[in-house]
């Protein structure tokens, strides 16, 4: 028997049609990113990290990663990699192998791994979730906002913004009137300073302590190159230091390197103004919440000495 089909009927079945391609299409996320946009079919549930303020960021907000780096994991986020967390290569140097078996929903990458991004995304669904060292507490608090959208998650990453601006007044305040500044990186002997583009540019850029040096040429690893007698002269009233160092798994050597005769004469050292921030925090994950929030609070902590 034939079966014809109303105008009415036919009508209706192009409604629905259309309504479920709408379901499908809304449920797609486009996250826009550091190198392109990235269109992924819905909420990721298999997450792959190649970046320790990714891993920081998502863990923050309570989103479970599968796999990270196998190198530099910072000690303060030791706790929330568990044991059976897969390692996906170091840093810098992905194991594309594990990535494209993996069939993971999302692959992080930024900073040290940007470069991974082109041989990635044909792999699997990947963002670039770089932040520009200039403008580091509004890129934290961007990758914060994307990453909400992404994990329907909006709520908590609010949570986060809010405490991280809470955070930024209150050290904000604590500085001011506290006189100029300099964060110094102490690297295998040789001291650098780090300035208002640097891994800890929050210190002069949101903080607001006017740097000691008018120029600042910040280097990749061991910032602007100086010497002890340049520091004397320059003789800022606040010295915050990196230790590389520590910050890379080698032993810690900025203490000794800084107990110096000049350095001891300058007045930070003078008035106890020196402060000693977490290397891992300010070296291998400057772009993540928990870690600028340890590091606001040594900061805030040696402000109110």
């Amino acid at each position: 028997m034939q079966h014809t089909r109303t105008p009415a009927l036919l009508a209706a079945l192009v409604a629905g049609s259309m309504a479920m391609t709408g379901l499908v299409s809304a449920q797609e996320i486009v996250v826009t990113h550091a190198q392109g946009e990235t269109t992924l079919p819905g909420k990721p549930e298999k997450v792959l990290v190649q970046d320790w303020a990714a891993f920081d960021n998502l863990t923050a907000l309570g989103i479970e990663v599968a796999g990270v780096p196998g190198s530099n994991a910072p000690g303060y986020l030791a706790d929330a990699v568990s044991a059976d967390t897969a390692t996906i290569g170091s840093l810098q140097e992905p194991d594309f192998e594990a990535i494209a078996a993996s069939e993971a929903d999302l692959y992080i990458v930024a900073a040290r791994s940007r470069t991974a991004y082109e041989t990635a995304k044909d792999l699997v669904p990947t963002i670039d979730m770089s932040i520009d060292n200039g403008a580091i507490i509004e890129g934290i608090k961007t990758n914060l906002t994307k990453y909400g959208q992404i994990f329907g998650v909006e709520d908590k990453a609010n949570e986060l913004i809010a405490s991280l601006d809470a955070k930024v007044a209150e050290v904000s305040a604590a500085a001011e009137g506290k006189g100029n500044a300099l964060a110094i990186v102490t690297n295998a002997g040789k001291l650098g300073v780090y300035g208002p583009d640097s891994r800890v540019s929050w210190i002069y850029n949101e903080i607001g302590m006017p740097s000691a040096l008018e120029s600042v040429a910040d280097g990749d690893h061991g910032g602007d190159s100086v010497t002890f007698e340049f520091l004397l002269e320059t003789n800022p009233d606040w010295v915050f230091v990196v230790d590389r160092d520590a910050g890379v798994g080698n032993e810690g050597a900025a203490a000794a390197l800084l107990d110096n005769e000049l350095f001891n004469q300058t007045t930070a050292a003078k008035e106890g103004h020196v402060v000693y921030v977490d290397p891992q925090a300010a070296y291998i994950t400057m772009h993540g919440y928990q870690g600028v929030m340890l590091l606001l609070d040594q900061v805030l902590e040696g402000l109110n000495k």
